[in-house]
């Protein structure tokens, strides 16, 4: 499953590198330790005796394929949202999917232990579908499928495993809640909140830097009406995510932030 380089980029960032390590560090002190996995592992019998399992759960994986395919999600899809939103925003968002994941298995009583960073991975594909909706998504590199339409096709998997009672030792309402938990979220704006703050933040802070011998007084005076012209824009398309929300951007309004946001992050 692949998809391909847009104008916004990926690469591996902070807060998914970190997960990336995390989850596989886990795996393998599991592995060595298996013990460790029943105390990290969420049960939900003994949740009150274990409160930590409602976040440790999503770092333990049954296998090596469970692992593999969840890292492979967190590695494509989570990126951009990081670049997007920003670290500390995208790991809360992580972790969030992934406590929605924990409280999906009481009310629909799935018994035994749950494990897996599937919750999690879930609702960063929710999110990086909502945000990109027409990317298209090569599955095995080969097939196109649009972000919006794998996203619902496994939503709609999930949902019938769950109410058909599937036996297949998957916890398919904690996938849903990973779901539920996301779409919620994003629909109270709250990442858009985090990021309309951040960008203002990254915005208004002074960005021209003269220095005596530099550069002609022409050359700075050009540079200064440039970038001011570039912020006047840039303050345009914030105005309008406060008051219409982050969807009503186009295409070419998202493009602009996330290229002005990548260079003035790297400055």
């Amino acid at each position: 499953m692949a998809y391909r380089q847009f104008s916004f980029g990926y690469g591996l960032t902070p807060w998914v590198k970190r997960l990336l390590i995390a989850n596989a560090a886990v795996f393998l002190l599991t592995w060595v330790l298996p013990a460790l996995g029943g105390w990290l592992a969420f049960a939900p019998s003994l949740v009150l005796l274990r409160p930590w399992t409602l976040l440790t759960y999503m770092f333990v994986h049954a296998g090596f394929w469970h692992l593999f395919f969840n890292l492979l999600g967190l590695f494509f899809f989570g990126p951009p949202l990081e670049e997007r939103w920003g670290s500390n925003e995208f790991l809360k968002y992580y972790l969030v999917c992934g406590l929605g994941g924990a409280l999906f298995a009481f009310p629909f009583g799935f018994h035994g232990a749950v494990v897996g960073a599937s919750a999690a991975i879930f609702g960063i594909m929710l999110a990086f579908a909502m945000n990109w909706p027409d990317a298209p998504i090569y599955i095995w590199g080969i097939f196109p499928v649009k972000a919006k339409w794998l996203v619902g096709i496994l939503a709609a998997l999930a949902l019938m495993s769950a109410v058909g009672g599937s036996r297949d030792g998957i916890a398919h309402f904690a996938h849903l809640g990973g779901f539920a938990a996301g779409f919620v979220y994003l629909k109270l704006d709250l990442a858009d909140r985090v990021q309309l703050a951040g960008l203002r933040k990254l915005f208004t802070r002074p960005r021209l830097k003269v220095v005596q011998g530099e550069a002609r007084p022409a050359e700075t005076r050009r540079a200064r009406r440039a970038e001011e012209k570039l912020l006047d824009e840039v303050d345009r398309v914030l105005d309008k995510i406060s008051t219409q929300g982050l969807a009503s951007l186009s295409p070419e309004e998202r493009k602009l932030l996330d290229e002005v946001s990548r260079r003035y992050r790297q400055n």
